[in-house]
């Protein structure tokens, strides 16, 4: 599919044929175990059809619903192995991949961007794209300085399109609400929209990018590559390579892993401090391994703007449930809002809820592994369990979205990694309040 569908009611279509192929695919398998077919290669089968079309609808439309399928692919590593074999693959294709636009539809947003004489900023222009996102995809070109870039072109109608889901995504608060009773769900939505909203403006990603580009000039351990040229929907930045996360977490060997998921994990807690930023917008796609040993960072249209860097009251909190204070815990959690007022906690079942959280602190190095992370997922899930009740009335403030949101990713990834961490040591550093 070469453009965006501009129609609403044609995006509200695709989108509702995912629960509806599903349901149809559940008709046919118990068609086909009356058949006499194993409940297993049913099972499988439908699994895999199920993730095709995830990936053929999510992928084709781009815009919100290619940014909610890139941000499930992070959290694939918290499903059961039985369960996610068959999306891992698809899923993590829409962290680089999207059906492209032709070469005519990039030339024109160019010319509308850049000039008519856009082609005589460049000395060469590849039109076959050598990657793709949630609202552009980027060419590989050479400046006309002789500097080999990087051009991200945003595709016709992003902007009407991402709008629109964030339109229906408001539209289901309700429903959020129910899910989790105790979280202020309408001003929380609101916060990710206008988050996304910003995405749309290439100038703002590039400012946010000069930025980090300043802060790690010449840091031995990342690199951020600088802005070259700038317009609403066009960007122009210095080319990188590097090998991708998700190649790593494919068929990287141990040295590899353990190196990424150490950049990745001191990347974010020190940006806040160093830049006032931090990078909000956490999967592989974003981030690779160069031949120096230096991670490679991309894509800074989603930031958490921190100027005062990470809320010292994180680091309190998580000393505190690291130090097994309960009463103490529920009294800070009721000050930032964690807790919303007349909703009553039981010190014990909160910090019972927590305390799995901060098992990386607790040792010099920790594994980052699936099974962890599995684990985890499956407790807070389970509604049966008074921990998991805990979890669903906690109340998240929206300035604590993208930091959130970065958090949980991150550590997707690093599981995924299956990393080895030392984790205690960079929150001692980088998290204000931890170690005071």
């Amino acid at each position: 599919m070469s453009e965006i569908p501009r129609s609403a009611a044609h995006r509200t279509a695709k989108l509702a044929s995912l629960p509806l192929g599903v349901a149809g695919r559940v008709v046919g398998g118990w068609g086909k175990r009356l058949a006499g077919r194993s409940s297993e290669e049913v099972s499988a089968e439908m699994s895999a059809k199920t993730a095709e079309q995830v990936f053929a609808v999510l992928g084709q439309l781009k815009g919100g619903a290619m940014k909610f399928g890139q941000a499930l692919s992070v959290f694939e590593a918290a499903v059961p192995d039985e369960l996610a074999g068959p999306y891992r693959d698809a899923l993590t294709k829409l962290q680089t991949s999207a059906p492209p636009m032709p070469a005519r539809t990039v030339h024109r947003v160019l010319t509308e961007q850049l000039g008519t004489a856009w082609a005589k900023r460049f000395s060469s222009f590849d039109d076959t794209p050598a990657a793709s996102a949630s609202i552009g995809q980027v060419h590989r070109a050479v400046w006309h300085d002789g500097r080999e870039v990087a051009v991200k072109v945003q595709y016709p109608g992003a902007d009407q399109a991402l709008q629109a889901d964030l339109k229906q995504l408001l539209r289901f608060s309700r429903v959020f609400q129910m899910m989790a009773p105790g979280v202020e769900v309408k001003p929380l939505l609101e916060e990710l929209r206008d988050r996304y909203l910003e995405e749309l403006d290439y100038r703002i990603e590039a400012d946010n990018q000069r930025v980090f580009a300043k802060a790690f000039d010449g840091d031995d351990r990342v690199l951020v590559p600088r802005v070259v040229a700038s317009s609403p929907k066009v960007m122009v930045t210095e080319w990188i390579d590097g090998t991708l996360l998700s190649k790593i977490i494919r068929d990287g060997d141990r040295d590899e892993r353990d190196l990424a998921g150490q950049l990745l994990a001191e990347f974010h807690f020190s940006a806040p401090s160093r830049a006032g930023l931090l990078h909000a917008d956490p999967h592989p796609g974003n981030f690779m391994l160069g031949s120096d040993g230096r991670l490679r960072v991309i894509d800074f249209g989603a930031v958490a703007r921190l100027p005062q860097g990470l809320p010292k009251t994180l680091g309190v909190i998580t000393k505190v449930a690291l130090e097994g204070r309960p009463e103490d815990l529920v009294e800070l959690f009721r000050a930032e809002r964690f807790i919303r007022p007349g909703t009553e906690m039981q010190p014990d079942e909160l910090i019972n809820y927590l305390g799995p959280f901060v098992e990386p602190l607790r040792t010099e190095s920790f594994h980052f592994t699936r099974k962890w992370l599995q684990r985890e997922a499956e407790r807070v899930s389970d509604f049966q369990n008074p921990e998991s009740q805990a979890g669903r009335w906690l109340n998240l403030p929206p300035e604590y979205l993208l930091i959130h949101r970065v958090t949980l990713g991150a550590t997707g990834i690093l599981c995924q990694l299956d990393a080895n961490v030392q984790a205690k040591a960079i929150v001692a550093k980088w998290q204000p309040g931890f170690a005071d």
